[in-house]
């Protein structure tokens, strides 16, 4: 049973338990997850991973990344708002990605949404960044949603955007950095900071 508090990884170093379940997690947690994230690129696959993500695990999102960097052209906006029926259809089609149509279809929604933000994707959601009074001790301090979350959720749905829920936004906002949500005792806490 796990009390949700720090524990040491394989070089001693406290970290976050959920990243010492997996190889995959311990390199994610360590290199990436939680450090701020500024371009519109960034944010959007972020966000259409976390959308993919939805009622699956987060493992099998990771060790499919690199064929989702490669079906939705290393999401880059301009591109996937550009995909048409025969893109969905070579998408549906794929494989190495999870292939679910109203998932595929709300990425290319949400790029085109994004294309229309008259100061980008970024600047959006960096809006709603917040830092929390004091940093979680344990997973349990951690929400699965926040107000910053509900309202940048309702932002992005009002802009077109679609898969946008508060969960996912928190998802997001969380490997985004825009929330430093790494627990106070570990190590990686104090290397990303706050965006």
């Amino acid at each position: 049973m796990t009390t949700g508090l720090p524990v040491p990884g394989p070089d001693g170093l406290l970290r976050c338990p959920w990243s010492l379940s997996s190889p995959d997690y311990l390199a994610y947690h360590d290199a990436e997850w939680g450090r701020p994230v500024r371009d519109d690129t960034g944010i959007y696959e972020r966000l259409c991973l976390e959308a993919f993500q939805s009622g699956l695990s987060w493992l099998t999102i990771l060790r499919k990344r690199d064929n989702f960097r490669l079906a939705f052209r290393g999401f880059d906006i301009e591109t996937v708002a550009g995909f048409g029926p025969a893109d969905i259809s070579r998408l549906l089609a794929d494989q190495g990605i999870v292939r679910n149509r109203a998932k595929i279809e709300a990425a290319v929604a949400n790029a085109q949404a994004a294309l229309k933000l008259p100061a980008g994707l970024s600047a959006l959601v960096w809006q709603y960044a917040v830092v929390p009074a004091r940093p979680p001790g344990s997973l349990a301090d951690i929400p699965a949603v926040t107000s910053a979350s509900k309202a940048l959720s309702k932002d992005l749905r009002s802009k077109g955007f679609r898969f946008t829920g508060p969960i996912t936004a928190y998802a997001t906002m969380q490997a985004c950095g825009i929330v430093n949500d790494h627990l106070i005792d570990c190590y990686c806490r104090d290397l990303v900071g706050q965006g």
